[in-house]
């Protein structure tokens, strides 16, 4: 008898593995070779030997992680580990983000990271990567979550800031500080008013630009940049920033959040917020099946996010679907749900 040819990818407790290339893709424990899909701390952690990245990931990778062994890839080029043949494709996440392909003995699977299918005016376009298995993330694996277009967002939130300036009221938007806080810059008019940050906020911009992304104007909040005395300001912060004493120099302010969690109403209203946007740079439920589907896989794994009902469903649909469980989406760094909102940890 014949023996089984051992799997591409095996599940282990430090990451997802690859045997024949000897190297892991996101793990969350040290390792010897770690392939990052993108640069939010779940995904991309300190503590291992060597990193592998696309270029546009990587100055934000050293820029969090410190004096790392970071070897770049192009997106589309193909280099071999060991007996495995890798590559890197579009994530459509947040920029430099990436899908990961390996292919051993004419088999090839993907592992998405985290995706979005619909374009942006930030991140480089989801690429359909054809494989037999695909490892998809599921954040928002519920018919209730349905992203409308990106100009109709961009108006609602220059709508409330353009009243809020008109009012007096500093307008405070939270949003994560890698990818968010950008995507929400290019969603803003610049005309309305000043654009104020959060340091951690300025300084992604600050890589990003340098890397020749094109962003709005934007001013680190300072002593010279109050936003007490800067009308019609617009401050946008990390979440975690909201409600500390950083926000008491700001006077009156009307404080919303951008989040793909806005579109839950239970959500919007345990963040006590004057305002949710839904912003998400994860796929929604038309995304992640859209995106299923172009692979043309036999198997999938689902994670991080509504695993159990989103595999129950593909399975019910004709999919060969299982649950993998991983230790992604517990960063702050990533949009993450409240336990009692999400199979996804908080």
């Amino acid at each position: 008898m014949a023996l089984m040819a051992e799997p591409v990818l095996t599940f282990t407790d430090r990451g997802i593995y690859c045997p024949a290339g000897d190297f892991f893709i996101d793990p969350w424990r040290p390792v010897d070779r770690a392939l990052i899909t993108h640069g939010h701390a779940d995904h991309a952690r300190l503590g291992h030997a060597r990193y592998l990245a696309t270029e546009v990931a990587a100055p934000v990778m050293r820029y969090r992680l410190g004096q790392i062994d970071l070897e770049t890839i192009r997106f589309g080029e193909t280099t071999r580990i060991g007996d495995a043949e890798v590559s890197f494709h579009p994530a459509g996440h947040i920029p430099g983000s990436a899908q990961i392909r390996v292919s051993v003995g004419g088999e090839t699977w993907v592992v998405s990271g985290d995706y979005k299918t619909a374009p942006d005016r930030l991140s480089e376009p989801f690429e359909p990567v054809r494989c037999h298995t695909f490892i998809s993330e599921c954040t928002f694996g519920l018919p209730v979550f349905k992203w409308r277009p990106e100009e109709e967002v961009a108006g609602e939130i220059n709508a409330w800031w353009q009243a809020n300036a008109a009012a007096g009221v500093t307008s405070v938007l939270g949003a994560y500080s890698l990818g968010k806080a950008q995507r929400v810059l290019t969603l803003l008019d610049p005309e309305t008013g000043p654009i104020l940050t959060h340091g951690a906020v300025e300084a992604t911009n600050a890589i990003l630009r340098d890397q020749g992304l094109a962003l709005p104007a934007t001013a680190q909040v300072s002593e010279e940049n109050d936003p007490k005395k800067t009308p019609g300001a617009l401050v946008i912060a990390p979440p975690s920033a909201l409600g500390t004493p950083w926000m008491r120099r700001f006077g009156p302010s009307s404080q919303a959040f951008a989040s793909g969690w806005m579109a839950l109403r239970g959500v919007r209203r345990r963040r006590a917020m004057d305002r949710g946007f839904v912003v998400s740079d994860h796929a929604d439920w038309e995304g992640l099946h859209e995106a299923i589907r172009e692979t043309g896989a036999e198997k999938l794994y689902v994670t991080h996010g509504y695993t159990e009902i989103f595999a129950r469903w593909l399975n019910a649909s004709g999919w060969d679907a299982e649950v993998l469980q991983t230790e992604f989406g517990t960063e702050e760094a990533e949009e993450t749900a409240p336990a009692s909102d999400s199979g996804a940890a908080a």
